[in-house]
């Protein structure tokens, strides 16, 4: 694997880039040798954090983990990126792919049903329509994190959501 290592606010030390390289090195059984494995440190205030990224043939494997270790964010990176791996495999891995990043053992190898998608829940309410500025409100009032709303000017579903630092996203469709 091929790994790009950068640092924001951090310098990435010789000790730092190996335990990455040891790390994240077992992923490997996953992928193919030419995979690019694209990893960003910061650091803010008490916060360490690593986002590591890997594009694959029609997806973006990712996952951001933050602690006030870097060696235990590394750690942490690494067990949720190959759990998503794991659980996702089906959706992810086309088989029809010639050129994938993944090794044919991973490909071919039995899915855990355990690791299976399951909805337990289903949840319908009404949705009258609001703007942006509104649903934001809303969201707040029922201390969620997100909110699902019919948009008063374009009359399409969007999704509100808080995003780190207090601010907020929309998220609109996209017809292609």
């Amino acid at each position: 694997m091929k790994f790009t290592i950068s640092g924001k606010n951090i310098e990435v030390t010789d000790g730092l880039k190996s335990a990455i390289r040891d790390k994240l090195g077992k992923l490997e059984r996953y992928f193919t040798p030419d995979t690019e494995i694209i990893v960003t440190l910061s650091v803010e205030k008490e916060r360490q954090k690593i986002e590591v990224t890997i594009p694959v043939k029609g997806n973006i494997i990712r996952s951001e983990q933050v602690s006030n270790d870097m060696y235990v964010s590394i750690d942490l990176v690494e067990e949720v990126i190959e759990r998503q791996l794991r659980k996702y495999k089906e959706k992810i891995v086309d088989k029809n792919q010639e050129s994938s990043n993944f090794r044919k053992e991973f490909i071919e190898k039995e899915s855990d049903p355990l690791d299976e998608v399951r909805i337990i829940r289903t949840k319908h309410f009404g949705m009258k329509p609001m703007y942006p500025e509104d649903a934001c409100v809303q969201m707040e009032l029922l201390g969620h994190t997100f909110f699902v709303f019919c948009n008063a000017e374009t009359e399409e579903v969007n999704v509100v959501y808080k995003r780190k630092g207090g601010t907020y996203g929309l998220i609109e469709p996209e017809y292609s």
